[in-house]
């Protein structure tokens, strides 16, 4: 045998894998592959009932599993941060990486049930019969007439759920990037497949899948000049280079520019949030609910632990980067979304407008003991507020889907006008969901936006706070616009009119408005729950 090659083998040894706390994220991907077998050996007809089963089990097996994970992590290490390093280094289980999958286990399912419901195109999905058919061709009338429907979009949001568990998990930069491609890239896929509007779903697509490789570029060359940094994609190992090393500042500023670059967009900061209202207006509006709520809480874990323990002793170099991002952030997501006359665009726009909210919180104090007692740390206002925003979120974009005419879904303005008298109840909860985004105390979004200033407040932010709480009172006036409209506006001409849902849909309105509520009267057990997740281990 070649020495060298006998040297490799008794040198290898195989890796250990922390299945006990793993298993919610394997399940996940199991259950995409189990999808994928589904889609190729059973007939067309049985695969809608299947799917679903098997997609929402799935996702409630691995939400269960998730607070088991939870109640074991007591027994992994005490302090502030708690759990363990797993799969070789590569993933972190600690209480903010279990936090941060039962929020983004929770909106999937939400999302799962959006993507199910079938009563409000007639019996058939919202999704095109044939992604490959031509938008207006005989091929694309055929699996109209024949009602086919692509029961892909399950298996295809499961690896998107994946990628989202695994991106603020990661434990080294490589992986960071894997993440970043694994939930990105089927829902470039799930953009471009709405049944009605065919052109502009696959517009939404195209744009999104153009500009996220570019900053998928971006983040890439980033973890070369980093890994060119540190000698090492661990973050850990990354920190201590920083602490120690100040001969090679150039490499480190640069780096971590461009993967804040990366980050920045996957959360639609500005300058990088052109995509969003485009994504958000031409994807199916259960995909836009989906990634709305998911993606950022995916992104906005990764951004938090890629800057708190790889980035954190350098903190005074990147937070006046942050300052910056947060208030042009807050300018262009409140200011344009005034201007808008569709309503997904709206709620796109707003979307902008909350990132710069929660990146007001990222400014916080990171570590409880630098702050008194009953004082918050930045992660837990963070990790309270996208619990907030993406029960507004899912539930405003799922009551969209509700309103219709003769074209399918109408998001016009002009469309909306007197909705609310025309249904009381479907008005009502839309305002409760735009209420709570516009920060109106006794709702969700109020505790929310009082946990990211007061931290920022804690951290010397006042002047990033000062403009938040600005850009707060102009949002109030594009979302009080929209209740003006559906309930003291007379419409003229086609108006919308609201479809019965099935179960599926308003079991997820349902929650969200339950949710909204109990969040902003009793706050406290969610806030305990985000103080009990802790901090990062580093």
């Amino acid at each position: 045998m070649n020495p060298l090659f006998a040297d490799a083998v008794t040198a290898f040894s195989k890796p250990h894998i922390e299945y006990a706390q793993l298993w919610p994220l394997i399940l996940v991907f199991g259950v995409a592959c189990l999808g994928v077998l589904v889609e190729a050996f059973l007939p067309r007809e049985r695969r809608y009932l299947v799917q679903v089963v098997l997609t929402v089990a799935g996702l409630v097996g691995a939400l269960v599993g998730v607070g088991f994970v939870a109640h074991g992590l007591d027994s992994l290490g005490g302090g502030a941060a708690r759990g363990l390093i797993a799969a070789e280094g590569t993933i972190v289980v600690d209480g903010p990486t279990v936090f941060l999958w039962g929020l983004i286990l929770l909106f999937a399912i939400g999302g799962a049930l959006l993507f199910a419901e079938r009563r409000l195109e007639g019996g058939v999905s919202a999704f095109a019969g044939q992604a490959a058919a031509l938008p207006g061709t005989e091929a694309e009338r055929q699996a109209s007439t024949h009602g086919l429907d692509h029961t892909e979009v399950f298996p295809l949001m499961l690896f998107a759920v994946g990628g989202m568990m695994l991106f603020p998990a990661a434990n080294d930069l490589l992986t960071m990037f894997v993440a970043l491609e694994v939930l990105s890239l089927p829902l470039y896929l799930l953009c471009g497949l709405a049944r009605r509007r065919r052109l502009l779903s696959q517009e939404a697509a195209l744009k999104y899948f153009m500009l996220g490789a570019f900053s998928s570029g971006f983040f890439l060359y980033g973890v070369a000049l980093i890994y060119g940094f540190a000698g090492s994609m661990q973050l850990s190992e990354i920190n201590e280079a920083v602490r120690n090393d100040v001969a090679n500042q150039a490499l480190l500023l640069i780096g971590m520019g461009m993967l804040a670059v990366g980050l920045l967009f996957k959360v639609g900061a500005a300058p990088f949030q052109s995509w969003v209202p485009d994504v958000y207006q031409g994807a199916p509006t259960a995909v836009t609910a989906f990634m709305a709520a998911g993606t950022k809480i995916a992104a906005f874990g990764a951004l938090l632990r890629l800057f708190y323990v790889a980035f954190g002793s350098d903190r005074w170099t990147w937070q006046p980067m942050f300052w910056v991002i947060a208030v042009l952030t807050m300018a262009v997501g409140s200011v344009l979304a005034v201007v808008q006359t569709d309503v997904k665009r709206m709620l796109a726009y707003s979307s902008i407008a909350h990132t710069g909210f929660l990146l007001t919180g990222v400014l916080g104090v990171q570590s409880a003991s630098e702050l008194s007692d009953g004082q918050v740390t930045s992660l837990q206002a963070v990790l309270f507020y996208l619990a907030t925003y993406g029960f507004a979120m899912i539930g405003a974009f799922a009551v969209v889907t509700l309103v219709r005419d003769a074209g399918g879904e109408s998001t016009q303005f002009a469309r909306w006008a007197g909705l609310g008298r025309r249904s009381p109840m479907l008005g009502g909860l839309f305002a409760f969901f735009l209420l709570s985004m516009a920060g109106i105390p006794l709702t969700a979004g109020f505790i929310g936006k009082w946990a990211v200033f007061t931290v920022a407040l804690s951290a010397g932010a006042w002047p990033v706070v000062i403009a938040a709480v600005l850009f707060s009172i102009v949002s109030v006036f594009f979302y009080v616009r929209v209740i003006v409209l559906m309930f003291f506006v007379d419409g003229e001409g086609e108006l919308a009119s609201v479809t019965r849902p099935s179960l599926l849909t308003s079991g997820t309105i349902a929650v969200g408005v339950a949710a909204t509520l109990l969040l902003g009267v009793v706050p406290g057990p969610v806030l305990t729950l985000a103080a009990h997740a802790g901090e990062f281990i580093r």
